[in-house]
């Protein structure tokens, strides 16, 4: 199985993303409810984390629950509540101790208060840290971010405050979630699923995309090296041909 080793520490991808899929299926299979494998799923964010924060990754961003998550069952909307308050309540003082900084993008203020409360203490208490950007994205849709963003721009060209003539990416990438972030260099999507499912739309225009056969509890180390061993031995040429790269 690979290792950390195998990567190349002068190509790595700054920004990765990860839809993590598969919870429910996972527990299916063991004959237990979704919950159980959301439960699982922790463990493969920690041990995800960590990884990305050994190789000094720069940023890892984590789609952590869509705006369509909403309309699951209720039980299983509260136990991602909980699940979510008591994992931030356990995990900082690893964060800490990794030097990360945890950040939150989607609609926050539509999360329980108890989840609100918890998700601003830990960002406040990593926001010293210098090291990788740990960025949960939650109640997060990316159509949902984009007319934010339009609604936000066109307030500002009615007012005077930009003319129409100097909207360019850089001005939406300002009004967008992920404004503290750079684009997408690597998205991965675990269950077998080959979709995007809202995430991220503007920001992975030139990531690579990588989808693997494994139910996001089974995700570790060895899987993660073949997503970025995958990604080194890609050709990104971003719209140009192979000679002009060379």
């Amino acid at each position: 199985m690979h290792t950390l080793d195998e990567v190349n520490k002068e190509r790595l991808p700054k920004h990765i993303a990860i839809i993590m899929d598969g919870n429910g299926r996972w527990a299916k299979q063991r004959g237990k409810l979704r919950v159980f494998g959301h439960e699982n799923g922790v463990e493969a964010v920690r041990n995800t984390v960590e990884n990305c924060a050994k190789l000094q990754i720069e940023c890892l961003t984590l789609y952590a629950f869509s705006t369509e998550n909403w309309n699951r069952p209720k039980v299983e909307v509260q136990t991602l509540m909980k699940l979510l308050v008591a994992s931030l309540r356990k995990e900082l003082e690893t964060l800490n101790k990794n030097n990360i900084k945890l950040k939150a993008i989607g609609k926050i203020d539509s999360l329980p208060q108890k989840a609100q409360k918890e998700l601003s203490e830990v960002i406040s208490k990593t926001s010293e840290n210098t090291g990788m950007i740990l960025t949960l994205a939650l109640s997060y849709g990316s159509r949902d971010e984009i007319k934010s963003a339009v609604k936000e721009i066109s307030a500002k060209v009615k007012n005077n405050i930009i003319s129409p003539e100097n909207i360019d990416e850089a001005v939406i990438n300002t009004h967008l979630y992920t404004h503290f972030l750079p684009d997408v260099d690597l998205l991965i999507r675990t269950s077998g699923e080959h979709r995007i499912s809202n995430f991220l739309l503007w920001q992975i225009a030139y990531a690579e995309l990588y989808f693997i056969d494994v139910f996001w509890p089974d995700f570790r180390e060895h899987h993660l090296v073949e997503a970025i061993l995958s990604y080194q031995n890609r050709e990104r040429r971003f719209g140009k041909t192979s000679e002009q790269l060379n």
